[in-house]
Parts: C-alpha cells; sequence; structure tokens
C-alpha cells in the first residue's frame, strides 16, 4: 500500500507516495521533464514495495500535484528537492535504489555524487545528461537560455554527470527504447561506456518502446518485474554477490580475498586486482560491456586455452590460468581468474628506446610458439567498407590501398593485441625488464606484420609517428620473422591504422586513464594522419 504525502521544501508542497518495509533498501523513482509525473510510476514503485523495498516517489515542482512552475525550476532545484524528500522518508542507514526516467538520469547522477556507497543500484531509463552550464540556469520556456544551451551541438560531452557514472561501481541497469527520438544515440553510447567503466551492469533493450519508458512500464508488467528484477538482484554486493561467490570457490586452501581494486587501463573489459589473506594477488577479467559479453564465451575459452598453452614457454611472461567461467554460468558476467604478474604498464617517454627494443624482442619470441593447435586465424578489425575516415585525397588513397584480397603469407602464433598498453615493466635504464604480457584474448594465426603493424600504430599515437614507421627495423634488429615486401605489407599497417578512424582518441582513453592526458582528439587526428602519410610515402 502506498501513502500520499505532501513535503515542504524552499516554499514549494512537493507531492509524493511512500510505502512498503522501511528496514529494506529504499527505490526513489523520479519522472522526466514536460507533461511527465509521479502517476505513470505508481505501478513501478509498487513493485519494489512487493519485492521487500520502501518505496519512494515524487513530483518535482510545477508537476503533477506538486505547487510552482516548471519554468522557474532548474536541474539544481530537482536535485535539491530529491535530496529533501530523500532525507525525510528514507531511512538514513539503508542502502538506495535510484530509477531516473529522461531528465531525472541527471538528477540521479547528482545523487550518486551526493550519496556516495549508499547508492547500491541504480536504473536509468532513456537517460539525459547536460553540460555543466545547464546546471543553476532556470528551465524557461522553449525559447529561453536553458533551451539553448541543451541545443548545442554535443554540448552534453564533457557531462560531469558522465563522471560520476564512470566511478560509480555498484549495480546499474541502462533501459533503453527501440525508437528514441528525444536522446540521441551519442548520449546513451556515452552513459554506457561510463557505466561499463566500474559498474556492476545490464543493459536492458526495448525494442518496440519509445523514449517514455514511465509509461511503458506502467502498461507493461512483464518489463516492469524484469527491470526490477534486474535491479535487485544480489544488492546486498552492490550487484557482484555470484561472481565473489564464485571467486572464493575457486580459491585453496580456505584463502579469501581481502581487498579488491579496479585496474587501470582496460577497455574491452574490467580487470580488478584481488588480494588474498596471505598476500597473494590475482587479477579478475569481467566482460561487462555488451558487446563483449556477448562474445565473452568465445574470447575467454581462448584466453584460457592460450594462458595453459604458455604455461611454462620461455621467454613467455604471461598470467597462469586459475578458472575461467566463460558463459557465465555461475558469475554476473563471463569471468576469468588468472595470477597477477609483477611490473606495470610502461607508456611514458622515460627509456624510450630501450623499451621499444625490449617489446620488439618480446614480440619476436612471442611469434616463435609453435602451438600443437593453430588457434584461430585472425579476423580484420576494419576493411573499406567499414573504415570511416576523414575526407581528402589522403585518407581515399590509404583506403584503397586495403581494397583487395588480402596479400599471401607464412602464418604465425599472433598475439593480436600486441601494444604498450598489454606490457608490464620493471627496472630502469640497463635494468629495465619486461615482466608480463597480458590480454591474450584475441591471440590468433596470421601474418607477423598485422602484429607489427598495431604495435606500430599504437607507438605512432602514443610517441609520435616517427616511433610507428621505426618499430618494424627494431622488430627485424631483433631477429623477428620475415615481413611481407613494401606493397604487402603497407596493406597489414593501414588494415590496422584505419581501425582508428574516426576517433583514435576515443580508442586510447585507457592511455589517458593511466595519466597520458595530452592525447587529445586533436593531437591523436594529427599524428594518426601524419602517420598514414608516413606509410604511403616509405612503402606505396
Amino acid at each position: 500500500m502506498l501513502l500520499d504525502f505532501t513535503h515542504n521544501h524552499d516554499g514549494e508542497q512537493l507531492s509524493g507516495v511512500y510505502g512498503g518495509d522501511p528496514s529494506g533498501a529504499t527505490a526513489v523513482v523520479l519522472h522526466g521533464a514536460g507533461t511527465s509525473s509521479k502517476n505513470r510510476l505508481l505501478p513501478l514503485v509498487r513493485e519494489f514495495v512487493a519485492r521487500g523495498c520502501r518505496g519512494v516517489a515524487v513530483d518535482f515542482s510545477g508537476h503533477g500535484e506538486s505547487t510552482g512552475k516548471i519554468a522557474e525550476s532548474s536541474l539544481r532545484r530537482r536535485f535539491e528537492q530529491a535530496v529533501s524528500v530523500i532525507d525525510a522518508y528514507a531511512a538514513p542507514d539503508r542502502p538506495l535504489v535510484l530509477v531516473g526516467f529522461s531528465m531525472s538520469g541527471q538528477t540521479v547522477a547528482s545523487l550518486v555524487r551526493h550519496y556516495g556507497d549508499r547508492v547500491a543500484a541504480l536504473g536509468l531509463c532513456a537517460p539525459a545528461v547536460y553540460t555543466a552550464e545547464a546546471w543553476d540556469v532556470a528551465f524557461g520556456d522553449a525559447n529561453g537560455r536553458f533551451s539553448g544551451i541543451i541545443r548545442q551541438p554535443d554540448s552534453w560531452r564533457g557531462a560531469p554527470a558522465l563522471e560520476v557514472l564512470e566511478a560509480y561501481d555498484g549495480r546499474a541497469v541502462l533501459a533503453v527504447p527501440g525508437t528514441d527520438t528525444v536522446i540521441p544515440p551519442a548520449v546513451t553510447e556515452a552513459v554506457e561506456a561510463a557505466l561499463t567503466t566500474r559498474a556492476q551492469y545490464t543493459r536492458l533493450d526495448l525494442p518496440y518502446a519509445q523514449h517514455r519508458l514511465g509509461l511503458w512500464f506502467r502498461d507493461r508488467a512483464e518489463d516492469r518485474h524484469e527491470f526490477v528484477e534486474a535491479l535487485l538482484t544480489g544488492l546486498d554486493d552492490r550487484g557482484w554477490a555470484a561472481t565473489r561467490r564464485w571467486v572464493a570457490n575457486q580459491l585453496a586452501n580456505g584463502r579469501s580475498v581481502t581487498d579488491s581494486r579496479l585496474l587501470s587501463g582496460g577497455w574491452s573489459s574490467q580487470m580488478r586486482r584481488l588480494t588474498l589473506d596471505d598476500g597473494t594477488d590475482l587479477v579478475q577479467r569481467t566482460f561487462v560491456k555488451p558487446f563483449f559479453r556477448h562474445h565473452g564465451p568465445g574470447l575467454l575459452a581462448r584466453e584460457a586455452s592460450v594462458l595453459a598453452l604458455l604455461t611454462g614457454e620461455e621467454g613467455i611472461p604471461a598470467p597462469a590460468l586459475v578458472a575461467v567461467d566463460a558463459a557465465a554460468e555461475h558469475c554476473d558476467h563471463p569471468t576469468l581468474l588468472m595470477s597477477a604478474l609483477p611490473g606495470r604498464v610502461r607508456i611514458d617517454e622515460d627509456d624510450l628506446d630501450r623499451r621499444l627494443d625490449l617489446l620488439a624482442a618480446q614480440l619476436v619470441r612471442i611469434h616463435g610458439v609453435v602451438p600443437a593447435e593453430k588457434p584461430r586465424t585472425y579476423q580484420a578489425w576494419t576493411s573499406p567498407e567499414r573504415a570511416r575516415t576523414p575526407d581528402g585525397a589522403l585518407w581515399e588513397r590509404a583506403v584503397e590501398v586495403i581494397r583487395r584480397d588480402p596479400p599471401p603469407y607464412e602464418g604465425c602464433f599472433l598475439h593480436r593485441d600486441f601494444h604498450p598498453g598489454n606490457v608490464l615493466f620493471t627496472g630502469a635504464g640497463s635494468e629495465l625488464r619486461i615482466t608480463g604480457v597480458v590480454d591474450w584474448v584475441e591471440t590468433s594465426w596470421g601474418p607477423a606484420d598485422l602484429d607489427v603493424a598495431h604495435c606500430s600504430t599504437a607507438l605512432a599515437l602514443l610517441h609520435g609517428p616517427a616511433y610507428g614507421l621505426d618499430f618494424r627495423q627494431r622488430y627485424e634488429a631483433q631477429g623477428g620473422r620475415g615481413l611481407a615486401d613494401d606493397a604487402d605489407h603497407l596493406y597489414w599497417c593501414l588494415l590496422d591504422a584505419l581501425h582508428y578512424c574516426p576517433d583514435a582518441a576515443k580508442l586510447a582513453r585507457p592511455w589517458r586513464d593511466l595519466g597520458r592526458d595530452d592525447l587529445t582528439s586533436p593531437v591523436m587526428g594529427e599524428r594518426l594522419e601524419a602517420y598514414v602519410d608516413g606509410l604511403l610515402r616509405r612503402y606505396g
């Protein structure tokens, strides 16, 4: 049963409902803008109450039965009203489950910043996020300042809400309608990218729904139940209960995990270092992003088999496999557990020449592995049809180079994602050593040129085009396999480099997380163009 309340805040009378067990988590459900109100969300609130939660919903000022005018409200005022209601109707020591529709996606992010670890789960339904400039501006009318700010192209990029969602590590569910004429797809992509950084994330696609998901959930009990079920599963462990149980079952001799921390630099997966009670460290790889979660069974099964193959392989410091749940039969997501290796990723400029020679020598040793059974044949990561290059003759010429059948090659064992971000170093100067090579999910069989090309592109973006152009010579100087002649080697190099279009900086985000703030979109774009031009001049 839901009870009505009227809450006084800053001269406004806010109308709301609450009900359910006060000793449970409090689910706070917040409506969007326009004509939205709490009334369409009441079935959703009742669903939470039926699952043992306290449920709360409120009309923001100017909406529903609350006083005030929408035009006089703002993002700040909505946040402050939500805080006032939560503090009045939620038990102060109980976890929060925050659900926001459309504009209240921004409000939920602000509440996450305010309440911190108390937020155990959040549900975002066709959410919006806004530039910091819009925070204090009154909504006004359609021609007012607020509307002008949010209508500026890409004004939402760099929104503070995205930073908050990136740092959030609890349960998160993103409900996405099949058709949304209000929220640009790029906003949804940015929210998803933020949530998959740390959160235990699930995407709920509603292919026949439109933007007003409050109405959709009101009228469709099955989808409403699925949404609430997803939010509340494993709530006591911030959504990670199943994974933690599985990890505990893999540990020998009664060991237990005493600490877990997210490792920087991951892009396709979340990487965590787990410290056991005896001081031993393990690394947990979890595929959370929908694309990689879908392909997780194949990727992690391959990595597990490669780690087993490389056990004891001289000169290749790969992690040791501990356990794998590739199909997420026991975990919340596809998960692999492996040993932790010493050292750290080095993408700075110190000892650079020495590091690049060590990288080249390490790649030569990888290509020398002779497996009893060949891994899968390599897969190209772009094609002439998929490449989204800038306009101009240079790029047209580059795409034409790969508009052909792949050159013939003598295959070898490929890491396939070999670059400085996947190599660990210790020491400095003459004591500099490689102590680990990680991320074996893309291991393949193919031309050595492809691994050389991939590392070369990364070096060009990290340190400048000349370093990418010269990596072939370093590889050959270390005794590397015979690479293709100029025209064919150019094919493999451009097949890799064009994969980074149109936004190399997006793919370089893990490097920025490791401190390379200089790798902005303009810098990366200039380096990629100069590198492609250098390849065409040298080999074309």
